[in-house]
């Protein structure tokens, strides 16, 4: 899978039996230094792959761009100058993408620019206030008429996981998936490193497809329900979020706050829905 996993050496210790050396797979993680027009905006450790995608959910969650049509192009770049580790390297290391957009869209403001270091497992990490993060949408999700049948969203951590193929080689990685609402349907699923990347590749995906709003869906996650995962969700026009497990309290007040439907231990045939329980359909024989 070329840079997606890279082969390393283990010791296996076994309390019941010999310990054996051998090779493991492991996901592979790397910086991305995400820059527009020139100037750099984040550097984040992502898993290589869909970098243009990552990018432009990353300026969606970042309120830079909002549809399709705002954004231009990508490319990764190279030698002097661009962050290579030796002075004079011309190689591409495809560790940096400068993203171009469309004209009259507005830069992203250089008071908000995020010149620090984004780990794989937090992408919000150094934002000054919870002020800063909370971006105005430019969809309202309170209004999406959306609704999931609760059978239908109990099978949909079996469909994200027969998926997964980087996880099944390395148990290392996080992954999104969009789910169309009435009919089930998985449109897009993307892994990486940090759930957070994992959820702008998802959206990166619909708006290089000029999919944006993403009204009527389900968006996924492998894990936990954090606040900036809601907010990414908010950002994108997307109404119902769930995750295999917990939600953080101020996830479930942001949810609550903008009327997106928020569910949480989707695991088996239970969940806790957190808020707008009203989207999710529950049999009559069901409902006690």
């Amino acid at each position: 899978m070329g840079r997606i996993t890279a082969r390393r050496p283990v010791t296996r210790i076994s309390l019941d039996g010999a310990s054996v050396r051998r090779s493991d797979t492991l996901a592979v993680e790397e910086p991305l230094e995400i820059r527009v027009a020139g100037t750099s905006l984040a550097i984040t450790m992502r898993t290589p792959g869909h970098d243009v995608e990552l990018a432009a959910g990353f300026l969606v969650s970042e309120g830079v761009i909002a549809r399709g049509s705002d954004f231009r192009s990508a490319i990764h770049c190279g030698g002097p100058g661009t962050g290579g580790p030796l002075a004079g390297n011309t190689e591409n290391t495809y560790n940096v993408l400068d993203v171009s957009l469309a004209p009259g869209v507005a830069p992203p403001d250089p008071d908000l620019a995020r010149n620090f270091y984004t780990t794989s497992s937090c992408g919000l990490c150094g934002k000054a206030s919870i002020e800063a993060v909370e971006t105005v949408s430019s969809y309202d999700v309170s209004v999406d008429e959306a609704a999931v049948e609760a059978e239908a969203l109990a099978g949909y951590p079996d469909l994200l996981r027969a998926q997964q193929a980087v996880f099944d080689k390395t148990g290392g990685l996080h992954a999104a998936a969009l789910f169309d609402a009435a009919t089930g349907e998985l449109l897009v699923l993307r892994e990486d490193v940090g759930r957070h990347n994992a959820v702008d590749k998802v959206v990166g995906w619909a708006i290089l497809h000029d999919r944006l709003p993403l009204t009527g869906t389900v968006l996924m996650v492998s894990g936990r329900a954090s606040f900036e995962l809601v907010q990414k969700a908010i950002m994108a026009g997307i109404p119902i979020l769930s995750a295999v497990s917990a939600p953080s309290s101020l996830a479930v007040e942001l949810a609550a706050a903008s009327g997106m439907t928020l569910v949480g231990f989707l695991r088996g045939r239970t969940m806790n829905v957190y808020s707008r329980p009203d989207r999710v359909l529950v049999p009559e024989a069901a409902v006690g």
